[in-house]
């Protein structure tokens, strides 16, 4: 039972979504349930959701809405009528996605039929994999219909946009992110037991699969996965949102680095000629793939591929093969349900064929570490990261090698929990920073293989970080730095957004799932 105790006098607190407290007593878990409601979206408040932070608002003043192709436009726009106020019409522009990605104008809120809950600060929009475990706090708080919603979002997504996108914006068209579909899916169906609805979720599923396992995301010399944008060219979110106090993007910043790099004639593990062009002091056509790439894999950005991760697109991620992996066993899991095994087993044997090659391609039994494969060179990288934690999750590694991944958990363990990796880029994916998602990921992998202990106390740490930063600031944020417990993150970034996001989805989802794990008398401890 969830432990509701210590009361927080806010001050006039605001909470992502913009809603202000009057003074009053709020717990940790009655701002998580706020900000729930404070930060869904649906058609009532599809103005509000169409503002995209990220941009300058339009001359206009109306925020441009985009429906899918198949869709009607007029039936969409009689559907608005009925349920948004004439006022807020007149703040959008509702518009029929062109066939040509390159015809869009102006970039866009892409439409969902379902509400859906946002990250929170910047993120105005629903991500691919934040959406996971958004739904895993929903479905732990009992909003089982709101999580139906968005797993019905995401299946429209695939079958109206191709894939479960990045996030809903017109900009993100040409990327996905992690794929958790099945496992939303399978959460919603142990709540409903809708059988129909399972079944009708099963073309999406497959559908979805082949986006991963076909070229150019198809990696024909070890039949295994990697990131790959589909698009071209900077990503306009960077050009528009990510600048330094002295105006210079993002990629200005990268460009001056790699220039440094040359002048220095500092050795590097790849060949920066494939991304910098020295001669033209200018980004190649190859650094936006890899750029874009990156961001696919929701590792935005980490030197674990490379500075900048650019050359991610000559990797098999181990992080994107136990996703596949865990797909596979679970479509497996729903064609069972579903009676049709003859497809079950084929599913089962793909999941079977893939954790092989996991396990022959990406561990090293000398380091006690998965790594990332690189398929060009048929190599892996030694850059310990957090996600040597994902086969244990998924239950691939042995009982050897998850002992042998948990005599390494000093290369991650700091005072607030875990930090992706032990070096320190000005990436925040890179230390002293922690994030939700990997502390959910790696607890759940060691509470898998038997380490209760090392589990709790990993726990404890993030948790009690997050709840001493909320009763000093009133706000769960999107990551912390977990070397000097703090939120405040910005002096340690350089590069990238250096903002730190008040919300947060995946944070809630995680603090309450991770609680919810403790026994009694460390959940008194740690709120007492």
């Amino acid at each position: 039972m969830r432990w509701c105790a210590l009361p927080l006098l806010l001050m006039a607190c605001v909470v992502p979504a913009g809603v202000v407290y009057a003074e009053q007593e709020v717990s940790i878990f009655d701002y998580i349930l706020q900000a729930w409601k404070e930060m869904t979206r649906s058609h009532q408040n599809l103005a509000a959701a169409a503002v995209d932070p990220k941009f300058p608002a339009p001359a206009s003043g109306r925020w441009s809405v985009y429906i899918a192709r198949d869709e009607d436009l007029s039936t969409i726009q009689d559907r608005l009528r009925s349920e948004m106020t004439p006022a807020d019409l007149q703040k959008i522009d509702l518009r029929q996605l062109p066939r040509n990605l390159n015809e869009i104008s102006e970039q866009g809120l892409l439409y969902l039929p379902r509400p859906y809950v946002v990250p929170g600060g910047r993120f105005n929009e629903m991500y691919g994999w934040d959406s996971y475990f958004i739904q895993m706090g929903l479905l732990r708080d009992g909003q089982v219909e709101l999580a139906k919603d968005m797993a019905d979002d995401v299946l429209y997504e695939v079958r109206e946009y191709g894939k479960v996108l990045n996030a809903n914006r017109t900009y993100y068209l040409t990327r996905s992110q992690p794929p958790f579909l099945t496992q939303m899916v399978l959460a919603v169906y142990r709540r409903t037991h809708d059988r129909k609805w399972l079944e009708e979720s099963v073309p999406a599923i497959e559908k979805y699969y082949a986006y991963w396992t076909a070229e150019p995301h198809l990696t024909p010399q070890t039949g295994l996965s990697r990131y790959f944008d589909l698009g071209d060219g900077p990503s306009p979110e960077v050009l528009s949102s990510e600048h330094d106090s002295t105006g210079r993007t993002d990629y200005d910043l990268i460009r001056e680095h790699f220039r440094d790099f040359v002048h220095t004639h500092r050795a590097s593990d790849f060949d920066l000629a494939q991304y910098y062009d020295a001669k033209k002091d200018a980004l190649t056509p190859l650094f936006y793939k890899g750029d874009r790439s990156m961001r696919e894999s929701g590792f935005d950005p980490s030197s674990r591929f490379g500075p900048f991760s650019v050359d991610i697109i000559h990797y098999d991620p181990v992080c994107l093969n136990t996703l596949l992996y865990l797909m596979e066993v679970q479509t497996a899991d729903i064609m069972s349900i579903l009676s049709r095994e003859s497809d079950a087993v084929v599913w089962r044997e793909r999941a079977e064929k893939r954790a092989a090659q996991i396990n022959r391609l990406m561990w090293d039994q000398a380091d006690g570490f998965y790594y990332d494969y690189n398929f060009v060179h048929r190599r892996v990288r030694r850059y310990p990261f957090l996600t040597t934690f994902y086969p244990l999750w998924a239950g691939i590694a042995s009982a050897n090698q998850a002992q042998r991944v948990v005599r390494n958990l000093h290369v991650f363990e700091q005072p607030g929990g875990l930090q992706p990796s032990s070096r320190q880029t000005g990436d925040q994916w890179d230390a002293p920073f922690g994030w939700a998602p990997l502390q959910w990921i790696a607890v759940q992998g060691l509470r898998r293989y038997g380490y209760k202990s090392e589990a709790d106390r990993i726990s404890e740490k993030f948790l009690s970080l997050v709840q001493q930063e909320f009763v000093r600031y009133g706000t769960i944020e999107e990551k912390y730095d977990v070397v000097r417990r703090q939120s405040d993150v910005s002096k340690s970034l350089r590069y990238g957004y250096r903002t730190n996001e008040a919300g947060f989805g995946w944070t809630n989802a995680v603090f309450t799932a991770l609680f919810d794990e403790l026994p009694p008398s460390d959940q008194r401890r740690l709120l007492n």
